[in-house]
């Protein structure tokens, strides 16, 4: 377990009993909408992306995990005995560990985990509000943009190869609308557009 994470010796030596450390490949579905969730993970290494999928297949793009990081609806179903809501996929090559869900209240005895969970809870509310108010409140060239930049931001790169289809699955809205979008943001100098790829300019 990576040390910077958690420095209180107890807590380290409980995760290195309890947790397990599973690799995934890029673009691994890890969690599922509907899934029962066994375990809370952490990210070591990668990134991973949240998605919220309803019973249509249509998915929003909530936020990413990075590493040192915890998904906060996974807690939050674990402790309400519920089935995951979200979609967890690997966005790069990741190492999670896995907290079986009934450690989660367990280790609330250490100030360190509690502190942990609860800052992970404040994060994650703050992303969520921001998604709102792109959605309720913005055009879609700015919904767009954010999505883009955040996958950017955790692959590392501006030059994103990406679809058009993708981004309209995880925006919930039609490819068509997607793509005019992109082609006015190109000629806006915010973005280039190639095959399946797209680079930021801004």
């Amino acid at each position: 377990m990576n040390k910077t994470i958690f420095n209180d010796p107890k807590l380290q030596a409980e995760i290195a009993t309890y947790a397990r450390v599973k690799t995934i490949e890029r673009e691994t579905v890890l969690m599922s909408p509907g899934d029962d969730i066994f375990f809370v993970p952490i990210v070591q290494q990668g990134v991973l992306r949240i998605v919220r999928q309803n019973d249509e297949g249509k998915e929003v793009f909530l936020y990413h995990l990075y590493p040192g990081q915890t998904c906060a609806v996974a807690i939050n179903c674990c402790q309400g005995k519920k089935k995951s809501t979200v979609k967890a996929i690997a966005e790069e090559d990741s190492e999670i560990l896995q907290i079986p869900v009934n450690m989660v209240d367990e280790w609330f005895k250490y100030p360190e985990w509690k502190t942990f969970i609860n800052a992970t809870y404040g994060q994650r509310f703050a992303e969520l509000l921001e998604v709102i108010d792109l959605i309720a409140f913005s055009n879609m060239d700015k919904q767009v943009l954010h999505y883009l930049q955040e996958r950017a931001r955790a692959a590392g790169t501006n030059a994103l190869y990406i679809t058009h289809q993708i981004i309209a699955d995880e925006l919930h809205t039609h490819r068509e609308a997607i793509s005019r979008l992109l082609r006015a943001m190109e000629q806006k100098n915010m973005l280039r557009l190639g095959r399946n790829t797209i680079e930021l300019l801004t």
